[in-house]
């Protein structure tokens, strides 16, 4: 970088950042009605003159600007949580821009499509694993069973045979 530069985010890098960080502490509808009104804010000042870095700079880091959003909601007793038709939204977006595969559960963690194919592999390996010991437990078991059931048929065979 060179002496006197400072990155300069655009607005949709703002709104994006401002969304993220919402995410973490309001439900959905909270998160549209902030987003919503720091967009027509940020259009409304750009109508009436104002460059969109000044007003972007005016607001500030939206990172902080979201976390006293979300304090201002905790202190007027608004609820907070989980967010998951946000997430999904965010999921949608990341694939479409060609990121890692993510899942949202409903818990509220995402984990990598790799891990999930690990642990989907994992299972299969223990289901098949309890199988096999099942029918090897059980196996001499049903090996008497049959041996016993044609015995009994052989008889049955020549007893019908006179």
């Amino acid at each position: 970088m060179t002496k006197g530069y400072t990155y300069r985010m655009d607005k949709r890098e703002f709104i994006e950042k401002l969304q993220r960080t919402l995410a973490g502490g309001l439900d959905s509808s909270q998160v549209a009605e902030n987003v919503r009104y720091y967009q027509e804010y940020i259009e409304s000042e750009i109508q009436k003159g104002n460059t969109e870095g000044e007003v972007l700079s005016r607001l500030g880091d939206p990172r902080l600007l979201a976390k006293s959003i979300i304090e201002a909601n905790k202190r007027a007793g608004a609820s907070f949580g989980s967010n998951r038709e946000y997430d999904e939204e965010l999921v949608d977006d990341a694939q479409e821009e060609g990121k890692a595969f993510t899942r949202k559960f409903e818990s509220g963690f995402m984990l990598p499509g790799w891990l999930i194919m690990i642990i989907m592999t994992v299972i299969v390996i223990v289901i098949i694993g309890l199988v096999t010991s099942l029918l090897s437990l059980f196996a001499p078991a049903i090996i008497v069973g049959l041996i016993a059931l044609l015995i009994v048929k052989v008889f049955q065979g020549r007893g019908n045979t006179k």
